[in-house]
């Protein structure tokens, strides 16, 4: 983002596989943390599934602020990527977003073209107005907001 307007520019980002050992960063014991955070106040995880294999996962967090949910978590599996499985992960969040009332969804974007690319076409768009707990989480990432329609 550069004076409100999305800039691409060309960048090696490489994001490696969740470690299944130990607890740092980029581990999956790390994630289970911060889901879990979210799932104690009342958030929901969703998960889409080949089989017995989980190919993807969702996490809402439906109070952000008062009016709006955060979609926290969207992670599909690199050999089940581009199958529309995170746009029904997504729409599926988006519904239940509105069932709890909210009227819009925030997210905070990997700053990939990729990302933000699926973001854009889910209806997002970049926020001027950037939660700050979660830019001081996540100051590199792309922080945008869809409006929900409550039909």
């Amino acid at each position: 983002m550069q004076d409100g307007e999305l800039v691409a520019e060309e960048v090696d980002w490489r994001v490696p596989p969740w470690f299944a050992d130990g607890d740092g960063p980029h581990s999956l014991a790390a994630q289970f943390r911060d889901w879990d955070a979210v799932l104690k106040k009342g958030g929901v995880l969703l998960g889409a599934l080949d089989g017995e294999r989980l190919a993807g996962v969702a996490l809402l967090r439906y109070r952000l602020t008062d009016a709006m949910a955060q979609l926290a978590v969207l992670h599909i599996s690199r050999e089940y990527r581009r199958q529309g499985i995170a746009s029904r992960l997504a729409e599926e969040v988006f519904r239940l977003a509105r069932e709890g009332a909210a009227q819009a969804v925030y997210v905070s974007a990997t700053p990939s073209e990729s990302a933000v690319g699926f973001y854009l076409s889910q209806g997002f768009r970049p926020t001027g107005e950037i939660n700050p707990d979660l830019f001081v989480l996540e100051p590199e990432d792309i922080h945008m907001v869809k409006m929900l329609s409550q039909t």
